[in-house]
């Protein structure tokens, strides 16, 4: 996979830098960030790393009591003086991406940076809250969902701080092994036809799609926010927990694996690093644009998808681009 250069700033990172390296010197303080799986993994070193460079962090966590011991080491690792909330988010669940979003409001923050980093993989055939395989439902679905109903609170703190917005999707080299045609659409509930591998695939191709699509969208708008995806690497957490046979694997490879601080890298280096400024629509690994599996740079795909993920959330989210608005404006004119 051919890899190029964003510019010189970033070309002294690469596969083993950390989260803590690739942030050095970056004053983060006047930034407020959620974090999404944030209690364990590379979410937690993300998390960690971002209040670190003073960032006001807001985790997101399904376990509450494992967020607030996060948000204790998290005190204790950079001071008393750090900013840490921390809300319930249960990914799975719509109406729990509901409440987490008016629990975030009802604080007065503002929000600058996204990070949708939780995930679950190869996990057995099961269905969500909402009746939807619960790998594309947590994965992708939620973190849809999540980030068009703070896409609002994003756009407006770009406007009135002159800082740009960052979302940040955290996905996967695996995105390449998904079902035949990219996804199942209308069978995707189906256990016959269910793969926990090619499920996973088809959650973390999803997120990119999507995030292109969100691209060319905002870009339209001309709205000061960006939103790239990235790879982590492989890294050996919990993940793998329901897969005997990658869990067995990553342990046997684990010395040759990247660790946690270098797996948080490259989503710490696109959510926080001026040399990402106004790049938007890209796939990074290493700290670089690197390329994702062709069927990722598929505009007629991607628009399906929006469509598809808009009917699955009750059609309730609006983005019109600035054309459509000025449209309707005179529409409502004559």
């Amino acid at each position: 996979m051919e890899e190029k250069t964003m510019s010189p700033s970033s070309a002294k990172f690469g596969y083993f830098s950390t989260a803590e390296k690739v942030t050095e010197g970056i004053d983060a303080s006047h930034m407020t960030a959620v974090v999404t799986g944030a209690t364990s993994g590379v979410g937690r070193e993300t998390a960690r790393v971002l209040a670190l460079r003073g960032a006001q962090v807001v985790v997101a966590a399904r376990n509450v009591d494992s967020g607030e011991r996060l948000k204790q080491a998290i005190l204790q690792d950079v001071g008393n003086n750090a900013r840490v909330h921390v809300i319930q988010l249960d990914l799975g669940s719509m109406q729990s991406v509901r409440e987490f979003v008016a629990s975030f409001e009802s604080k007065g923050l503002p929000l600058n940076v996204l990070i949708n980093n939780a995930g679950i993989m190869a996990c057995p055939f099961s269905l969500s809250a909402d009746c939807i395989e619960l790998q594309f439902a947590t994965n992708y679905l939620g973190h849809f969902l999540l980030t068009n109903l703070l896409l609002s609170k994003m756009k407006s703190t770009a406007e009135q701080t002159g800082t740009e917005g960052r979302i940040v999707c955290v996905t996967s080299a695996f995105h390449s092994q998904t079902y035949k045609g990219g996804v199942l659409w209308q069978r995707i509930n189906e256990k016959s036809s269910y793969s926990q591998y090619k499920a996973y695939g088809q959650s973390k191709l999803a997120m990119i799609l999507s995030a292109n699509e969100l691209a060319r969208r905002l870009s339209q708008e001309n709205a000061n926010v960006t939103i790239n995806c990235v790879h982590p690497g492989v890294i050996a957490t919990n993940i793998f927990r329901h897969s005997k046979i990658l869990a067995l694997a990553t342990k046997l490879i684990s010395p040759f694996l990247k660790s946690i601080q270098q797996g948080a890298a490259t989503q710490c280096f696109v959510a926080l690093h001026p040399s990402v400024s106004k790049i938007t629509g890209k796939y990074f690994a290493d700290c670089k644009v690197s390329s994702p599996h062709s069927i990722a740079n598929n505009p007629e795909l991607a628009e399906k998808l929006w469509e598809f993920s808009l009917s699955l959330t009750s059609s309730e989210i609006t983005l019109k681009t600035s054309t459509e608005q000025q449209n309707e404006s005179s529409a409502n004119n004559v």
